[in-house]
């Protein structure tokens, strides 16, 4: 049985695993500016040096060198000269939202729900696994991440999910799951669970994370795939909805209208 992924360490390996794709400083740039906006990467915590973040990437210098100057023209980064000198972190928390928006108006419709079908076949088949494969300890340690997780804020219920999907497909004892459960998380994390800023969809997916433990306490794969399946399923329509209601209010504001639709989808 593989140790169980911790939140910190996990989180922050995902940030700097390799990409693929390799070469475009537009993935280099995705990554570090959500990890950034979700609190992964802390204000005025230190980034690696741009051979370090190149090397670790599997990209080229000149690749993050160019991720990391659009960063300081974002004001996500500031960079100091000398022997204190490096790449520092610099965001409060203010503008988050309007760039998780600009993030999910980029994205088409069609990728959203290809995104969904690939991460419930990945994150569905790890629960199903983990309900043959846990022991107890396993999911006692399970039921402790639950009880010890912030769901007061939209980013710390974010983290909280990305945690717990970590758990679980940990538990599925598959270190290929686990990968590229680690490359999902990196790379769409922050848009997936967008629908956490919602109050009410926090304590669903609470709730919904304590019925998957139970499943997996049952040995009832079916029922923790399905369970994991339908929250995707559901996020992925928020979004659809949530990009939906973003482009009326663009509409609108162009025409001079004040109206601002609110989504409505179910709970994620």
């Amino acid at each position: 049985m593989p140790q169980s992924i911790r939140a910190g360490s996990a989180t922050r390996a995902a940030i700097f695993a390799p990409l693929d794709g390799a070469g475009r400083a537009e993935l280099v740039l995705q990554r570090l500016t959500d990890a950034i906006v979700l609190g992964v990467l802390h204000d005025g915590e230190r980034l690696p040096s741009e051979a370090e973040l190149a090397r670790q990437l599997g990209v080229a210098t000149v690749t993050a060198r160019e991720a990391l100057e659009i960063l300081r023209r974002n004001n996500l980064v500031h960079t100091k000269r000398g022997r204190d000198g490096g790449s520092f972190v610099t965001f409060t928390g203010g503008g988050a939202t309007d760039l998780q928006d600009d993030r999910l108006l980029a994205w088409s419709r069609v990728q959203m729900r290809d995104l969904g079908v690939h991460y419930s076949a990945i994150a569905g088949l790890a629960a199903e696994l983990a309900a043959d494969r846990a022991s107890a300890a396993d999911i006692s340690n399970l039921e402790h991440i639950l009880d010890h997780t912030d769901a007061g804020t939209a980013d710390a219920a974010r983290r909280g999910q990305g945690t717990f999907r970590l758990e679980v497909a940990a538990l599925s004892q598959s270190p290929r799951l686990v990968r590229e459960e680690l490359r999902l998380q990196a790379e769409f994390g922050s848009l997936l669970w967008l629908s956490l800023r919602e109050p009410l969809r926090r304590e669903r997916c609470k709730a919904v994370q304590r019925e998957t433990v139970a499943a997996l306490v049952a040995e009832d794969g079916a029922r923790a795939r399905q369970l994991t399946v339908s929250q995707i399923t559901e996020s992925i329509e928020w979004l659809i909805e949530a990009k939906a209601v973003l482009e009326q209010k663009g509409r609108s504001t162009m025409t001079g209208s004040t109206s601002s639709p609110v989504p409505t989808g179910a709970p994620a």
